[in-house]
């Protein structure tokens, strides 16, 4: 299993032969740094055995998705769905940040726990903050606790080594770079991006999905729908209201684009004369056939992954409100649900997710309508 980094490794290469040499120079140090740390998240995810729902069943009682997949026309009862916690959930972080010193010796010197006041350091303060907004959408939401559904203290670091151009879940904590100051700002600015990187925990601890083709794809894509989710309801936005890009703010000026990605649009989230032009397809039209291997980004995991974000940005408007109480609760049931396999494909977890819809919402109702449509309109699913 490759590194799960926000910044996909193809825009670091671009970045490797850019004109300015210090970004340059950052940019080769990024990806052979992340070449050392594969192995080691690659252990670390070996001891964790994922079994799906792992900490929480999802959101269906086992008996009544029984009867429901036993009867096609069965529907759930609306007061029998596994309830959403509210704000009083009995769930509680456990955060600890601690400072890398622009080392690689992780986890650092600890610079605030959970509860301690503010730190003068703003990156500090922004990744415990994201930390507990992630945290927030599982518990307050999906009714989990912490990543593993067992309370897992949440760590991390930031100043991760010197104008590291990345931030990243190694299986065990997050880390966080202050980028090169050129093309890429800390990694710490986005809350969507430390949502993204600790849902990898998540996923890490149910599905497990292997990182390589269509399976690696869906990995990331559910990383980056959970992240988008973290920011909607920091922000208090409807699906209709979410600009749905991933890592806006990351970029400096320099860079001609908005964010690392976008899920309404992708493909169009960068072009760039030294980053190039953001390579996401939005249909399996555009879908890259690559090998499985490292340089090709196991499959291009972040390069296809823009077919599935598509797919959930447009189930999520199509039914409306609150992304994280739409087509959230049904990515989350699938996520949490034993029967996914890990080298599921993309048709594989379409038809899990249309089957979860039918069984929350009802059978044939608008909210599985519009799952349906979604994977048709990507050219998943047919007609």
């Amino acid at each position: 299993m490759s590194q799960c980094q926000i910044v996909p490794p193809h825009l670091l290469q671009a970045l490797a032969e850019a004109a300015d040499p210090d970004a340059a120079r950052a940019a080769r140090h990024t990806l052979e740094t992340s070449r050392l740390h594969t192995g080691q998240r690659a252990v670390r995810s070996a001891q964790v055995t994922s079994e799906g729902g792992a900490g929480a069943a999802g959101l269906i009682p086992p008996d009544l998705r029984e009867r429901a997949e036993r009867s096609g026309d069965y529907e759930l009862p609306a007061n029998v769905v596994h309830p959403q916690a509210d704000s009083s959930a009995p769930f509680h972080p456990d955060r600890t940040i601690y400072d890398a010193g622009h080392g690689t010796d992780l986890p650092g010197t600890k610079q605030r726990g959970e509860g301690d006041p503010a730190s003068g350091d703003e990156s500090v303060n922004e990744a415990y903050d994201g930390l507990g907004d992630t945290f927030a959408l599982y518990a307050d939401v999906y009714d989990r606790n912490s990543l593993d559904g067992k309370g897992l203290p949440l760590v991390a670091s930031v100043h991760y080594d010197r104008n590291y151009d990345n931030a990243y879940w190694d299986g065990e904590q997050m880390v966080f770079g202050d980028g090169d100051g050129v093309y890429f700002r800390s990694f710490t600015d986005s809350v969507d991006v430390i949502g993204h990187e600790l849902t990898h925990g998540v996923t890490q601890y149910t599905a497990g999905l292997t990182y390589v083709g269509q399976s690696g794809a869906l990995n990331e894509s559910i990383s980056d729908c959970f992240g988008s989710m973290v920011k909607q309801r920091v922000l208090g936005q409807t699906a209709a209201d979410a600009d749905w890009l991933i890592g806006a703010g990351l970029f400096t000026s320099k860079v001609h684009g908005v964010a690392l990605r976008s899920m309404k649009a992708p493909g169009t989230a960068y072009d760039d004369p030294h980053l190039g032009k953001d390579p996401q397809p939005a249909d399996m039209s555009g879908y890259q056939d690559l090998p499985h291997d490292q340089q090709h980004d196991n499959g291009g995991v972040h390069i296809n992954s823009g077919i599935p974000n598509h797919a959930f940005y447009l189930a999520a408007t199509a039914i409306g409100g609150n992304t994280w109480e739409g087509a959230g609760r049904i990515w989350y049931d699938v996520l949490t649900n034993a029967g996914l396999p890990k080298d599921v494909d993309f048709k594989g977890f379409a038809t899990a997710t249309i089957k979860s819809a039918g069984t929350i919402f009802g059978a044939g109702g608008t909210q599985e309508q519009a799952v349906q449509q979604a994977w048709i309109d990507v050219q998943v699913l047919q007609s």
